[in-house]
């Protein structure tokens, strides 16, 4: 990890804690090009009632219409999902930063497989707050992974 992918992974995080503070789940994303903010977003199944609205997709479909993904990367505070590393795969996003898998991970070969950079950080403030929330909402998280 270099320099911005720290700073970017931190936005992510940061985002997390908001989706958090507001009764959701707490997982953010920030799309990158070039160490440039392209969007950001947090998971916001709650807050919308929207179930696919995870914090990949929100970050996504706030970066709007891109010619190419191509030069892209997407920072996650949580491993992606499948839905989000379907995503990711069918834009062609080459490089994926994630902030820990030790809560909620699997998929990190998956994208590998498919050309996908993938660093796991262990970031120990985003392993934190999601062993928070699984605490304290255990059947929200439930919900949110569809168990």
């Amino acid at each position: 990890m270099n320099a911005d992918d720290t700073r970017l992974l931190r936005i992510a995080y940061d985002e997390a804690k908001a989706g958090f503070d507001e009764g959701g789940c707490p997982i953010g994303s920030v799309l990158a090009r070039g160490g440039e903010i392209v969007s950001q977003g947090r998971n916001q199944r709650v807050q919308k009632g929207d179930p696919i609205a995870h914090g990949e997709m929100d970050a996504l479909r706030k970066a709007g219409r891109q010619k190419t993904y191509r030069d892209t990367t997407l920072y996650t505070s949580l491993s992606p999902c499948m839905m989000c590393t379907g995503t990711i795969i069918q834009f062609g996003i080459p490089r994926v930063v994630i902030g820990e898998n030790t809560n909620f991970g699997g998929n990190e070969d998956f994208l590998r497989s498919k050309g996908v950079e993938v660093i796991v950080a262990n970031d120990p403030d985003c392993t934190a707050l999601m062993q928070r929330f699984i605490t304290e909402k255990p059947a929200l998280w439930a919900e949110d992974i569809a168990e």
